[in-house]
């Protein structure tokens, strides 16, 4: 049985035209708005500098300028020193209580259909992401959220509360969190929203990955457990399922299991808050695969 419907928070969007102004108050540089860009749960919005150049300006709620730059921003200049293709972010500014950031636009355009050829870019470019941040020991390490609400994501009674299978999920994942470290160990880099829609590609080449704000340190196999629930979405060739899931199984249990539990949380309680039924159903089938 389901529960009745619920007024769980929604995520707030970007309001592109008032960022836009507010920025020039905080900072001086007026940027000109040239539309949404596609995609994505938060926003972001293409923009022009004075001198013509267009980037691509993003929003993050409820956040601090020191931590975006000791955390997620640290994150790609490492990994820009080694030629990963990360945009470079080229002006941050706290304004009210969200960091506003202006990142370069990278060329291509985002992958709406997985192959096998871009699916082995994607995996070169996960080993690209090792150790790169060995000598980082400050940048803040990924946080799990399998035993208390993460910030604005990740919330635990959204499932316990929809129905028996979400119930049932999440208490899959506080087992796994009562067994699991709190962070991630390790030292590689770490995307953290891996998926299809922040891959840049032009003519059947990977140009880009973005939307780094969520970046941390930790263990680099996160990113395709990630990308596995990412193209449970989108279309992908056959054959490209069945590898990603044979690289998932040759993952040690103390890196897939937390793994999994942290984004079958994150995309069912996204889904009970934001989407329909069909898409918390579609969520869980995905889930219970591996949830036991």
């Amino acid at each position: 049985m389901t529960s009745p419907p619920q007024s769980w928070a929604r995520a707030e969007r970007l309001d592109a035209a008032r960022t836009v102004d507010a920025l020039h108050t905080r900072t001086g540089v007026r940027l000109t708005l040239d539309g949404p860009c596609p995609g994505g749960q938060v926003g972001a919005a293409f923009v022009c500098w004075p001198d013509g150049h267009r980037s691509v300006l993003k929003w993050r709620p409820h956040s601090r300028a020191a931590d975006m730059r000791a955390g997620p921003l640290a994150v790609t200049e490492a990994l820009r020193s080694a030629g990963y293709p990360a945009p470079a972010t080229e002006l941050v500014a706290q304004v009210d209580d969200a960091v506003v950031t202006v990142q370069e636009l990278l060329p291509g355009t985002t992958i709406d259909h997985l192959d096998q050829r871009v699916l082995e870019q994607a995996l070169e470019l996960n080993q690209l992401q090792a150790d790169r941040l060995a000598d980082r020991p400050d940048v803040p390490a990924v946080e799990l959220h399998l035993l208390e609400d993460g910030p604005g994501y990740c919330l635990h009674q959204p499932l316990r509360e929809h129905d028996r299978r979400s119930a049932a999920l999440e208490h899959w994942i506080t087992a796994v969190g009562a067994d699991s470290s709190a962070q991630l160990a390790g030292h590689d880099a770490v995307h953290m929203d891996f998926h299809p829609g922040n891959l840049l590609a032009m003519d059947g080449a990977i140009t880009g990955v973005i939307d780094w704000d969520g970046a941390a340190r930790g263990d680099r196999r996160f990113d395709l457990v990630t990308l596995r629930f990412g193209i449970h979405t989108k279309e992908a060739d056959p054959g490209v399922t069945q590898r990603l899931d044979a690289v998932l199984d040759s993952f040690p249990e103390e890196i897939l299991r937390p793994a999994w539990a942290h984004m079958s949380l994150r995309m069912v309680d996204w889904a009970i808050r934001h989407f329909t039924p069909a898409d918390v159903e579609h969520w869980l089938d995905l889930a219970e695969q591996r949830a036991s």
